[in-house]
């Protein structure tokens, strides 16, 4: 059947609206194609042929220790949602509900922002809802997982951040796989930073290798807020991330930073717009991407300067390294800007290994595949500095490395 076909109108009351809009936009406007300016490099065509089923019932085949490896060591508050709802026996704290899910789910978010939005809207299930008052000490993780018995279906997954003023709080936002089944995860977060709040958000995409991903992030900032963005993204035959912010408030500031790292024919797609909405806004973005065997790496940023955005100071780096004669990476930075009091640059590049310091680290008698993993390891480890979390900065190093060298492999360098 049609995802058309398999709708059902379900949920709370106050969604009905919302969800109806979801669908009928979808089947108006249908899954979008390499005609699209914002997919010009990226094919759906193998999500829209293929002959998904809406996963509605969950999962019982997951215990604590298959999710173990995905919790990084944190000693931290956890949502798991196994299939795409939710599992209270693998979570550490209680799903909740209260009248701002109401009033925040699907404002940011709309149910006609594109087709895999739309698509969301009308099959999300379980919602992941945080709401932060106050200073958290602890990071919170909310956990996607999806196991064999979700193969050759679709899940919905939702997240809801919505903080206070001058609120702060680590989010950990994985995505992850056990096993190697095909399906579609098709991932929508709304997030709300409130006046002087500070909100850290790491999104870590591992899917199966033969999963479909794409994640939309809708961000929308207040006055003298804080957003610091780390996307990392190596699993799933096709992936999609798109990450986009409003700086509505006066002196607020975006941090973007991601890493990307591919294989195989892999295909990983990054799309983030940073919008500045008000004077005396800042943002910061660089994403790395690492394309070897036959994959291919693409990355779209935008930053937009609304006239009444003086004083902007915007910054978009894009770097890529390519490890194979096959491999592909686009790349597309842009500016727009309607004020004329700013300071905004940007900038992408795409090449392969530096051969003089590759040349330097053969000369010191380090083999040839090793002087490729460190100087690959060098490139990914700078954009990894970036992130403040101790723990996760370590696992995310820690997979870099497996990456490239192996599971249980060690970097040697030569003096």
């Amino acid at each position: 059947m049609t995802f058309v076909e398999q709708f059902r109108d379900i949920g709370p009351a106050y969604l009905a609206a919302e969800r109806r809009a979801g669908i009928e936009h979808f089947a108006s406007a249908g899954f979008p194609t390499r005609k699209d300016e914002d997919w010009h490099f990226t094919s759906v065509a193998g999500i829209a042929e293929t002959d998904w089923t809406t996963l509605r019932d969950p999962s019982g085949q997951v215990q604590l220790d298959d999710i173990a490896p995905f919790l990084m060591g944190l000693d931290a508050p956890r949502l798991v949602f196994v299939n795409g709802r939710y599992a209270p026996s693998l979570s550490s704290r209680r799903l909740q509900d209260g009248a701002a899910v109401e009033q925040w789910l699907t404002k940011l978010a709309t149910p006609t922002r594109d087709a895999f939005t739309a698509l969301n809207t009308a099959f999300m299930t379980d919602v992941a809802f945080v709401h932060l008052s106050k200073v958290e000490e602890k990071p919170i993780h909310i956990l996607y997982v999806t196991d064999s018995e979700a193969a050759k279906g679709v899940t919905s997954p939702r997240t809801l951040i919505v903080t206070e003023p001058h609120a702060q709080a680590t989010i950990i936002e994985s995505y992850v796989a056990i096993g190697d089944a095909t399906y579609f995860t098709n991932a929508v977060t709304e997030i709300q930073v409130a006046d002087g709040a500070r909100l850290d958000h790491y999104r870590i995409e591992r899917e199966s290798e033969r999963a479909y991903h794409v994640g939309t992030t809708e961000v929308r900032q207040g006055r003298d807020s804080r957003y610091h963005s780390f996307s990392f993204a190596t699993g799933g035959a096709l992936a999609r991330v798109n990450l986009y912010t409003v700086l509505g408030g006066e002196g607020s500031e975006a941090l973007m930073n991601g890493l990307y790292m591919l294989d195989g024919t892999q295909h990983i797609d990054h799309q983030t717009r940073i919008e500045h909405a008000a004077p005396h806004c800042a943002s910061r973005e660089v994403y790395k991407g690492i394309m070897d065997d036959a994959s291919h790496g693409v990355f779209n940023g935008k930053v937009y300067v609304h006239p009444e955005a003086q004083k902007t100071d915007g910054k978009q780096t894009n770097n890529n390294v390519l490890l194979s004669e096959t491999a592909q990476a686009d790349t597309k930075p842009q500016l727009e800007i309607f004020a004329d009091d700013v300071k905004c640059t940007h900038g992408a590049t795409v090449g392969r290994l530096d051969q003089i310091s590759l040349f330097y680290l053969r000369s010191r008698g380090i083999g040839l595949e090793q002087a490729r993993t460190l100087l690959t390891y060098a490139f990914a480890a700078d954009v990894l500095e970036r992130i403040d979390q101790p723990e996760v900065k370590e696992a995310l190093e820690a997979l870099t490395l497996e990456r490239f060298v192996g599971d249980g492999a060690e970097l040697v360098a030569a003096g």
